[in-house]
């Protein structure tokens, strides 16, 4: 059994590569090769919280676990453990915080690659954390992206965001002060954030706009309204069974009665080519991402064994 560290996770595991087997992830799910269940939570008096999920391969022999518990105003821990479907051996334990970042960006760049149109070039992003750096490099990944503008509620934060991602990538990030600047004109939108309200109204979204929504993965959490997710003429999600849980977009626009579950589509389904990601230019689309198991485990068996070779 092997120990592997953040920095050995992200020594391992380049975004492109991260999207080829988060891409593969999907299809292996969708054709029942892979075995996913959703997150399930444990809260206590304190406000620290235990969140556990679980997947499992049947093509590759593995099955995986990450655990990890946030407490807020104090912080995170991420923990994946990797197992041996057929000895059953602990083969690693791996930390996890860059591993979830990587995966969540990745399937980010899935989702865009298949459901944005081909000439999509102008990024708006609103969120400028830790997350919104893999969530830039995937979609730059899959994009030829000219021109990308990002908003958050803190000015020093996301000028900080875009000149670290302008250098990193050798793109142009320009800073704006407002999510509406952000997304206005955009041919792709990303939220990545833990707003409990709307970000930006439907009618700010351009026509044939693709819209990764990666931030609201609790109920409670809205990014996108009622009146965006109505205007999609495609919704996809990595797992409905979790978003009927846990995608609180989703869930205030049934609730509000602007969505039909049966509306909502599976991102593998799509990769498998069973339905197309879009059907016109002019569509806009939807993807929201609430983070799978699965693609932790095939991250977490990729890093696995690059490191025994």
């Amino acid at each position: 059994m092997i120990h592997v560290s953040e920095e050995q996770v992200r020594e391992c595991l380049p975004m492109p590569r991260a999207i080829e087997l988060i891409e593969e992830a999907f299809r292996r799910l969708d054709d029942g090769r892979a075995v996913n269940h959703p997150r399930r939570r444990v809260m206590l008096d304190n406000g620290a919280w235990l969140h556990y999920m679980a997947a499992g391969d049947n093509e590759g022999g593995y099955l995986a676990s990450k655990v990890y518990v946030t407490r807020p105003r104090v912080g995170a821990r991420f923990a994946v453990l990797l197992f041996d479907a057929t000895t059953t051996e602990l083969l690693a334990t791996i930390d996890a915080n860059a591993l979830g970042q990587i995966r969540t960006g990745a399937a980010t760049g899935v989702a865009t690659r298949y459901m944005a149109r081909k000439d999509a070039c102008r990024l708006g992003m609103i969120g400028s954390g830790f997350q919104a750096e893999a969530q830039l490099e995937a979609v730059a990944a899959v994009r030829e992206l000219r021109r990308v503008l990002v908003h958050s509620r803190s000015a020093e934060r996301r000028e900080s965001f875009a000149r670290k991602m302008s250098k990193r990538l050798g793109l142009a990030v320009e800073a704006v002060d407002s999510s509406a600047a952000a997304v206005s004109g955009s041919d792709i939108v990303v939220t990545v954030t833990t707003a409990r309200e709307p970000l930006f109204a439907a009618d700010q979204i351009a026509q044939g706009c693709h819209i990764n929504a990666a931030g609201s993965n609790h109920a409670q959490r809205v990014e996108i309204g009622a009146d965006t997710v109505a205007r999609a003429a495609l919704i996809a999600t990595d797992s409905v069974e979790q978003a009927r849980m846990e995608a609180g977009d989703l869930i205030m626009a049934h609730d509000k009665g602007s969505l039909d579950w049966a509306r909502v589509v599976e991102l593998g389904a799509i990769v498998a080519g069973k339905i197309p990601g879009r059907v016109s230019d002019a569509d806009v689309t939807l993807f929201e991402s609430q983070g799978l198991a699965i693609e932790d485990l095939v991250a977490a068996v990729h890093v696995y064994k690059t490191l025994i070779a």
